[in-house]
């Protein structure tokens, strides 16, 4: 079978094409010789790292090209490999690089190609010009729970305009994007299926930011709740149109299918990138591990020739490889239209994220006290991993969606 068959899904084959190893290998230089050795100092400043952006620019990295480039790639693995690559170099920063991706997503999902080619250049910029995106969707009351978002979005007639109110928070790059994409509902009678998503262009008066929170771990991503007061934008900044919106509207008020709901949409598409940026902080948590228990010697020898050491190490990298899998499964049934019949995107993620934290942990405890110091930077990768069992859907809410497609059953 050829590689243009294989590459198309229609044959198996475990090998990255050349074109996605050479860009593993670009991108690992950056991690490797750009983040690594900054990682440390942004995370205690915890402020974003304009300098890094500005060089990722520079070259390429943060940039649409590269990362619609990727999302394109025929065999799926061109975003799970390069955001591995990145979150290997560091997580703070590596959710810097990728964070306006998300919001990218919701509008190239569901966007007309007018939105797409509009709004998605403004949330990456160019060299000299970084810009930002931000996705809008969760809110103090509202995290897992998207039904309960009180955001509300009311269409003036008058001036064709939208105008949002409400207050959404955990919002990477919140009130520092160029570009917000804010998730507000249109008609709370239909809960979570009467919300739509809405771009807020840049300098929108009436949007401003809130509280910014510290956070224990990927403390270079900015992370704040976004303030809609009074927001009014143009009709064609709902992302999808109106006439599409009235359409789904109209089949709800109908007790007929409305289509999926906004936000848990744009998760869907972006599960197994997350995954993959939790198996790129396992696997530097790993490595870090495996070092130093082949170089730190105690009682004569290295102490990775003890059992207790090497089993733990065999297991750590068994858990990074089938979470390594399980993300490619998910990014491949993704980018070849395959459902998620049996909640793949969710088993990635669940499994990488809390992979990610078992590991990081095990990696403290190899390097002992060495490893609860900020000397080495296995405390800060555990710090990170945690966030890969919260956001963008917590481990129980993917065992929730897991349990109702292996079972059939309405699991609360």
């Amino acid at each position: 079978m050829s590689d243009a068959e294989q590459a198309s899904g229609g044959g198996f084959t475990l090998d990255a094409s050349d074109d996605v190893r050479e860009m593993r290998d670009w991108v690992h230089d950056f991690a490797k010789n750009v983040m690594r050795p900054a990682a440390a100092e942004w995370d205690e400043r915890e402020e974003t790292p304009w300098p890094i952006l500005e060089e990722a620019s520079k070259i390429g990295l943060y940039s649409l090209d590269f990362f619609g480039g990727q999302w394109f790639e025929p065999t799926g693995l061109g975003t799970p490999v390069a955001f591995e690559e990145i979150f290997w170099g560091d997580a703070g920063i590596g959710l810097a690089l990728t964070g306006s991706c998300l919001a990218a997503v919701a509008v190239s999902g569901q966007g007309t190609p007018e939105q797409v080619g509009e709004w998605l250049p403004q949330m990456f910029g160019s060299p000299g010009d970084v810009k930002l995106g931000a996705f809008c969707s969760s809110e103090p009351d509202a995290g897992s729970d998207v039904g309960a978002i009180r955001t509300r979005a009311v269409y003036s007639q008058a001036t064709a305009e939208w105008v949002l109110n409400g207050t959404k928070s955990w919002a990477t790059n919140g009130g520092i994007a160029d570009v917000h994409v804010v998730v507000a509902s249109v008609d709370p009678a239909f809960g979570s299926r009467g919300q739509a998503s809405f771009i807020v262009p840049p300098v929108t008066p009436g949007l401003s930011q809130g509280q910014k929170f510290r956070k224990h771990g990927v403390r270079a991503s900015h992370t704040a709740e976004v303030v809609l007061d009074d927001v009014r934008v143009p009709g064609h900044c709902l992302v999808g149109g109106k006439e599409r919106l009235d359409e789904r509207l109209a089949r709800l008020a109908a007790g007929q299918a409305g289509g999926e709901q906004a936000a848990m949409k744009t998760f869907e598409a972006s599960r197994p990138s997350v995954a993959a940026m939790a198996v790129g902080v396992a696997r530097a948590s790993f490595e870090c591990a495996r070092d130093y228990a082949i170089e730190r010697v105690q009682f004569g020898k290295p102490i990775g020739q003890n059992q207790a050491i090497a089993f733990m190490l065999a297991d750590m990298q068994a858990s990074v490889d089938a979470a390594r899998l399980l993300t490619w499964r998910a990014a491949w049934m993704a980018r070849h239209g395959r459902k998620f019949t049996r909640a793949e995107g969710s088993m990635s993620k669940l499994v990488a994220g809390e992979t990610a934290v078992r590991v990081s942990e095990q990696a403290i405890q190899i390097l002992g006290g060495n490893g609860y110091t900020r000397e080495y930077p296995v405390e800060r990768m555990h710090r990170d991993a945690k966030i890969f069992t919260i956001f963008e859907g917590t481990s129980e809410i993917q065992r929730m969606i897991i349990g109702r497609a292996v079972t059939g059953l309405d699991v609360r």
